[in-house]
Order: C-alpha cells, then sequence, then structure tokens
C-alpha cells in the first residue's frame, strides 16, 4: 500500500468522503493526520503516521467508496512510497482539509497557500518577544507547515504592533471567516492600487487601502 496516495486521493474527493465516516472514525482520523504533519519530513515516524490514517480510511469507509479510494490510490500495488500525489493533491492536503478546515489546497490553490506562507511572517512567540500580543483582533493568522502558527510580518510596525491600517482593512474584508483569502488579497497584484496592497503600507497611501477594501466589500 502507498499511504500518501491512498490520503492524496482522499483529499482530492474530501467534499464527498468527509460525510461518510462516523464521528468517531473522524476523531481517530484527526489524531492520525496530527501525527502525520507533527513528524519528522521522510522519517519513520510520518511514514508509520501515514500508513495508520490510510487504513482507518479505508477500513471506516463503506466498501464500495474504499474500493474506489484504493483503486484511484493505485493503492493495491506496493508502489513508490516517494510518489505522494494523486490530481495534484497531496497527503498533507487532507491534514488542512480535516484540522484546519480551510480549501487552500490541490493543483489550483495549493500554489496560492504555498505563495503566502513564503512571505516573511512571525510565530506568536516572536510576536510577544517584540513586546506585540499575537492574539490581538484584526490580525491575520494563518497555519503553516507542521500546523504551526504564521502571522504575516507586513501587519506589524515597531514592538510588534499591529498596524491600524491593516486592522481596519482585516476587519472590512472580514479576515476572521476568511484569512487566506485576505491574505492573497494583500499579497496579490492590485489594478487600482498599482501594486500589492502590502507594499504600499506606510507609502502615504493607507487611506486608499482602505478604500479599496471597502469597494471590495461592497462589491461582495
Amino acid at each position: 500500500m502507498n499511504p500518501y496516495q491512498v490520503l492524496a486521493a482522499a483529499a482530492a474527493d474530501w467534499d464527498r468522503l468527509a460525510g461518510l465516516l462516523e464521528p468517531a472514525s473522524g476523531r481517530q482520523l484527526e489524531a492520525r493526520l496530527q501525527a502525520l504533519r507533527s513528524a519528522e519530513q521522510d522519517g519513520p515516524a510520518r511514514l508509520r503516521a501515514a500508513e495508520e490514517a490510510a487504513r482507518l480510511l479505508l477500513e471506516a469507509l463503506p466498501d464500495a467508496e474504499s474500493g474506489r479510494l484504493d483503486d484511484a490510490s493505485g493503492a493495491r500495488f506496493a508502489g513508490d512510497p516517494q510518489d505522494r500525489s494523486h490530481l495534484g493533491f497531496h497527503a498533507d492536503d487532507l491534514a488542512v482539509l480535516v484540522l484546519d478546515g480551510h480549501r487552500m489546497v490541490g493543483p489550483v490553490l495549493g500554489p496560492i497557500r504555498a505563495r503566502i506562507l513564503a512571505v516573511p511572517a512571525l510565530d506568536p512567540d516572536e510576536v510577544r518577544l517584540l513586546g506585540g500580543d499575537p492574539g490581538a483582533a484584526g490580525l491575520l493568522r494563518l497555519t503553516g507547515p507542521g500546523g504551526r502558527l504564521r502571522l504575516p510580518g507586513f501587519q506589524f510596525g515597531v514592538a510588534g504592533t499591529p498596524l491600524p491600517t491593516v486592522v481596519e482593512v482585516n476587519t472590512v474584508l472580514d479576515a476572521e471567516r476568511d484569512p487566506w483569502g485576505v491574505a492573497d488579497w494583500w499579497l496579490s497584484a492590485n489594478a487600482w492600487l498599482g501594486g500589492n496592497p502590502a507594499d504600499l503600507l506606510g507609502a502615504g497611501r493607507d487611506g486608499q487601502l482602505v478604500d479599496a477594501a471597502r469597494y471590495l466589500s461592497e462589491e461582495e
């Protein structure tokens, strides 16, 4: 069995499969996926966690669905455990779907998540060391590799203080509901503003940033 492909195939079809698991199996899957992404990359503990999660899925799902998942992932064959993708999904994508509850995975949204997480960010301890409060209202909080909380660095001024414009924009765009979508807005080229909003902070255009966010919010 190639457990990574089993989990990747499950991620690709998770919208449908999630409703077929009993609550107890769902909780067990959460624990195994937490072990998967907490384990050292490519280490034996990670492979063991992947195998346990894959077996749980195949045993917990109805027979027809287990067979379909088994076939789709190539799990009936020994396979190469290094081949870990299925239709552009990966085993870690299932952990994101199940543990984090958002959909920034797969061949379309996964690269956007990777691009956002590549931006300089602080973890909660780093924010505290600067004298800031990582739990302050209006901040983007994103789950990074290993389930670690990451706060994009462009949000902070000196002493770890959240920038007022960032807090206002995040509130207008409802970052608490859709942190990844709001992060993508900050870090993507904006034709009306003529650049990435995050790059324009402190450049005398903060009012325009707020206006652009309000316009977008009203349009939606």
